[in-house]
């Protein structure tokens, strides 16, 4: 696991391509974890995507089926990354190399490039996941492995961020 410096991080964006897959998931495990963990109401969490494709949908109903296993609940409708939000949010949280870059060009000024990590970088049991795939054109192995690898992102970044 990356060590970054965070102070307390409240606002927390996830980013991936469309915004209907490893985002939205990524914002349903943090809520939980915040909740479970008696911290409603410090964190402010979002989801974006790199594109606006699918601007409004709700989360691919394969995501949403597998994450309904695990007791989540995906409801948010999908939206793109705004210049406000290199503003509005402390951290921006990518799920790979990808959307990184992608955040990187969006960012307003290189000032913003500080928030911008890497979600793998606070994974501390798959040490060894540089991204998070997409799973869009895979099977289910691959919506449950995406998962697996976010509830122990999540779990590492809210760690950091105590």
């Amino acid at each position: 696991m990356v060590q970054h410096s965070i102070t307390k991080p409240r606002k927390i964006l996830f980013v991936c391509l469309g915004n209907i897959c490893r985002s939205p998931m990524a914002e349903a495990v943090m809520a939980r974890l915040v909740q479970e963990n008696g911290y409603e109401g410090e964190f402010t969490l979002d989801s974006a995507g790199i594109i606006s494709y699918h601007r409004g949908e709700l989360p691919d109903s394969r995501m949403r089926s597998h994450a309904g296993r695990r007791g989540y609940r995906l409801t948010h409708r999908s939206r793109p990354v705004h210049t406000d939000d290199f503003y509005r949010f402390d951290l921006i949280i990518g799920m790979d190399a990808g959307n990184m870059d992608a955040l990187h060009e969006r960012a307003p000024s290189t000032d913003e490039w500080e928030k911008i990590h890497c979600i793998t970088d606070y994974c501390t049991r798959f040490t060894d996941a540089d991204q998070v795939p997409d799973p869009y054109y895979g099977g289910d192995a691959g919506f449950e492995y995406v998962i697996d690898l976010l509830e122990d992102a999540c779990a590492g970044l809210l760690a950091q961020c105590r």
